[in-house]
């Protein structure tokens, strides 16, 4: 690793050869731990919609990757200044966190990834930076054979359609995370980007829905209440997921632990819970806490 920051992975030939080698790390002991950097390298393989890319500390062996926007944006939105993290050595990770140019340690920002110390080093840093750095630790689940989802109700699927950037208003408000500006610029800029789908009543207007992110992982899935109990949720995601396994990416998302209607959805699916825990930290400057819009 050069002293003064991480080592930028912009060239075609290098995407293609560190996507190969999460690869070849996800079929290893470790496979499960990569999920998040593996669907951001394939988003960034397949025409990169979000403008994201990698960082690592040495090339061509490296010890750490790290996905990130590349561009700037607005201090507030940790939706979009979201980084993934996968490390063969903490101490390598911890030493390209500290680089003031691999992370914006100005902003809020977020860092998702599922090994055991992500907090403990992320913390460390922070505070020596002057960042809080709030966490949330859900559990995964993928799935990796299409063959395993069930049965829907068939009777629902011509009400099936895309998300439109119109909804972002919708999704925002009923959005656990959401309510804000940022998380709904956020929402439609995903729309734009990545697969959706949603179930539309006779008016036009979404009534259940999920969508995927720039790391290609289900988030939000949702039915407003007063339709609930028709098996939306479940047509929704099942129908999602077919979808993502036949363009190449993985089917992956996280849920709290006391979310336990997510959680039975998605063993009825027949997903694979894993055995490690996704970390999401909110990293926020402390000259931010004290604002009355945080």
């Amino acid at each position: 690793m050069s002293s003064d920051a991480g080592l930028l992975v912009h060239v075609a030939m290098k995407i293609q050869r560190t996507k190969q080698l999460i690869i070849s790390i996800s079929y290893t002991r470790t496979r499960y731990i990569i999920w998040q950097v593996y669907g951001a390298v394939l988003n960034i393989n397949r025409g990169n919609p979000f403008r994201m890319e990698v960082v690592v500390d040495s090339w061509p062996d490296f010890k750490v990757v790290i996905t990130r926007r590349q561009m700037e944006m607005d201090d507030l939105d940790h939706y979009t200044n979201a980084y993934a993290v996968f490390y063969k050595d903490l101490q390598a990770y911890q030493e390209l966190l500290a680089n003031t140019d691999t992370i914006n340690w100005e902003q809020i920002f977020q860092i998702q990834g599922l090994q055991d110390g992500l907090y403990e080093a992320s913390n460390t840093v922070a505070m020596s930076k002057q960042v809080n750095v709030k966490r949330s630790s859900f559990q995964m689940f993928i799935l990796p054979d299409p063959d395993m989802l069930p049965d829907v109700r068939t009777q629902y699927v011509q009400s099936l359609a895309y998300l439109d950037v119109s909804h972002a208003s919708l999704l925002n408000e009923t959005w656990s995370r959401g309510g804000n500006e940022q998380c709904q610029r956020y929402i439609a800029n995903l729309v734009c980007c990545f697969p959706s789908l949603c179930v539309l009543d006779d008016n036009g207007h979404p009534v259940s829905w999920s969508l995927t992110d720039q790391f290609a992982t289900l988030i939000h899935t949702y039915t407003l209440p007063e339709h609930r109990r028709k098996g939306y949720n479940r047509l929704v995601a099942t129908m999602l997921a077919k979808k993502l396994h036949s363009q190449g990416f993985p089917v992956q998302g996280n849920i709290l632990e006391e979310n336990i209607p997510a959680i039975t959805l998605f063993k009825s699916m027949n997903c694979q819970f894993l055995p490690c825990r996704f970390f999401r930290l909110i990293h926020t400057p402390f000259r931010f806490l004290a604002s009355p819009d945080l």
